[in-house]
């Protein structure tokens, strides 16, 4: 039996020849044939040549999702089980770490389908009816190439509504604690696949938090603190050893850390990686009281408590209390003025401000909103930044446009007063794979400043 076809108009753009995998409805001129929701169809030119197999729903404004551009029967389990295999051949080859994102829709050529690897756990999002209504034949391809002890849903997003569908979550197979341990950069972090945002935590940033690794040592000298060498107590010969400007050793062996800030810490990953690397201290912040104990009970497991304070806050409010009370501070300082009037008790700098946001633009009408909130919480993060230290600041809004992310921290910085150096300059991790010509995959930004005064 011969699968409908879907016709495109002549007088649309070339987006699918040019690798996007979405076909609008308003690019459509035809369904010849009948086709049920989330059936495949034939993707035809208006000259009637094939250009692509992919599955249908009239309920969504993105009509049909291209998932092969070689004619193709059935997406069944041998279908699942040869692009699933794929998915693990480029994991093994660019991802250290057997915990990470498995499947990342369109850019496996699953469109609709994530899946990630929580230990022996895989948790999945199904967001589209034409997935949804394979999730058995999904499910027993998962279990015969990965072998998980189980696999839950987290198909709680907005998104499925778009597609007529209702909100999921539970087990699909096997069994699923709550709360697994998971392995990223050699260090342990707990994931809440329950409660725990999205599938219950972000694997884009793997690379960019092991990035920050050259921030974190090189400060001992702001302190007065040199490497002298001494001879060992042990007679065993001359060593080098940090020695303070009274000439006293010093002992504490994160000496050459630096201090961090990590605002919207969620469950403190990048305040892990910054105690791996070296940091003296840093305070890790969250609005969320769940989340900082999470971040909490992380630290501890990797032994980093002593180093590490825990803030429950609104980060654009406590970036300004800080920003505020250093302002004061240095208004004091000068002569002339009234030392009697109370100042606030804040105004705390670090040598490194770690800015990690949720998304602020959902849709593209939110844009200017949340150009002025990254523009706020950049300009007072810059702000508390020690001379010469880092500003490490992220968007994982879309349609926050790349260049318009470095428009709007540019901006922060002239208000700030401050020179910014582009040190680095990051995207989504290599298990977070990217399709050209699909705009929508581009979504992570991730950017390393020198800050200086002007």
């Amino acid at each position: 039996m011969s699968k409908a076809k879907v016709w495109l108009q002549k007088g649309r753009k070339k987006r699918l020849e040019a690798g996007q995998p979405w076909i609008y409805a308003s690019e459509i001129d035809r369904l010849e044939g009948e086709a049920e929701p989330g059936e495949l169809v034939d993707v035809v030119g208006h000259n009637g040549r094939y250009l692509a197999t992919g599955y249908y729903n009239p309920k969504s404004q993105i009509t049909v999702r291209v998932v092969s551009y070689q004619p193709l029967d059935e997406m069944d389990v041998d279908f699942f089980r040869d692009r699933l295999r794929a998915c693990e051949a480029h994991r093994s080859r660019f991802v250290p770490d057997r915990d990470c994102r498995l499947v990342y829709g369109e850019a496996d050529f699953l469109p609709g389908l994530v899946v990630d690897r929580f230990d022996d756990v895989l948790v999945v999002q199904i967001v589209t009816l034409g997935m949804d209504i394979r999730r058995e034949a999904i499910v027993q391809a998962l279990v015969d190439v990965f072998q998980p002890k189980g696999i839950y849903e987290r198909s709680d997003v907005g998104v499925r509504q778009l597609e007529g569908l209702e909100l999921r979550t539970g087990v699909m197979y096997g069994e699923c604690p709550r709360i697994l341990e998971i392995e990223e950069n050699g260090l342990k972090l707990e994931v809440d696949i329950v409660e725990g945002q999205k599938t219950g935590y972000f694997y884009d940033q793997r690379e960019n938090r092991a990035s920050i690794a050259p921030l974190m040592k090189g400060w001992g000298g702001r302190s007065g603190i040199q490497l002298e060498s001494r001879e060992a107590e042990d007679g065993s010969g001359e060593q080098l050893v940090p020695v303070n400007s009274n000439g006293k050793e010093v002992t504490f062996p994160y000496w050459d850390g630096a201090t961090v800030l990590e605002c919207f810490a969620h469950t403190g990953s990048f305040t892990l990686h910054a105690c791996k690397y070296g940091a003296k201290k840093v305070t890790c912040l969250d609005v969320s009281e769940h989340a900082i104990d999470t971040a909490r009970r992380n630290v501890e497991r990797n032994g980093f408590t002593d180093r590490v304070e825990f803030v429950v806050a609104d980060a654009f409010e406590y970036l300004r209390s800080q920003v505020k009370g250093a302002e004061e501070r240095t208004e004091r300082s000068r002569a002339g003025t009234d030392t009697s009037k109370p100042i606030s008790g804040n105004g705390r700098t670090w040598d490194v401000v770690i800015l990690d946001p949720p998304a602020f633009a959902k849709t593209k009408s939110a844009v200017a909103g949340a150009c002025r909130g990254y523009k706020d919480i950049n300009l007072h993060g810059m702000k508390l930044v020690n001379e010469g230290g880092y500003l490490v600041t992220a968007s994982c809004s879309y349609h926050m446009r790349p260049d318009l992310f470095l428009e709007t921290i540019q901006e922060a910085a002239t208000d700030a007063g401050k020179l910014l150096r582009l040190v680095e300059w990051r995207a989504a991790g290599k298990d977070h794979p990217q399709l050209l010509g699909v705009q929508e995959g581009h979504y992570l930004k991730f950017a390393v400043f020198e800050v200086r005064s002007k």
